[in-house]
């Protein structure tokens, strides 16, 4: 049962360094002049905001970048997120749920940091949105 516990100490001290990598050098971080859609949202409680570039081609995300600032939850969210969206259809976008965050992260979000985490996929859900809307 110790091994157990050690190994899922060692899970997690492994998602919390992919976490800061992810914070400390961003996948994707930069503007797409040609994008498709782009949004951007703030975390009013903490002052994160995220503005997020797709390029879609043929239906598919054939690009996607970031900008914005905060803390390192919703920072490594958004650049794992994006890194996640390559080759996604807009059904499979519109199917992304705040679950699908939380596996790309590997641990457990804190009520205070839950916003943090979802503030990408927000970011993508209410620009697709926004984009499907203008084009239909």
């Amino acid at each position: 049962m110790e091994h157990l516990h050690d190994q899922l100490e060692g899970d997690e001290a492994m998602y919390r360094e992919n976490i800061l990598d992810h914070y400390r050098e961003p996948h994707n971080k930069g503007r797409l002049e040609d994008a498709t859609f782009r949004h951007q949202e703030l975390n009013p409680s903490c002052g994160d905001t995220i503005e997020l570039f797709v390029k879609l081609d043929g239906g598919k995300v054939a690009d996607v970048r970031f900008d914005g600032h905060g803390c390192a939850i919703s920072q490594a969210a958004v650049s794992m997120l994006t890194d996640h969206l390559k080759g996604m259809d807009v059904a499979a976008l519109q199917a992304l749920a705040k679950e699908d965050v939380f596996r790309l992260l590997g641990v457990e979000v804190g009520m205070t940091r839950l916003r943090c985490a979802l503030l990408g996929l927000r970011t993508l859900e209410v620009g697709l949105q926004n984009h499907l809307n203008r084009n239909s």
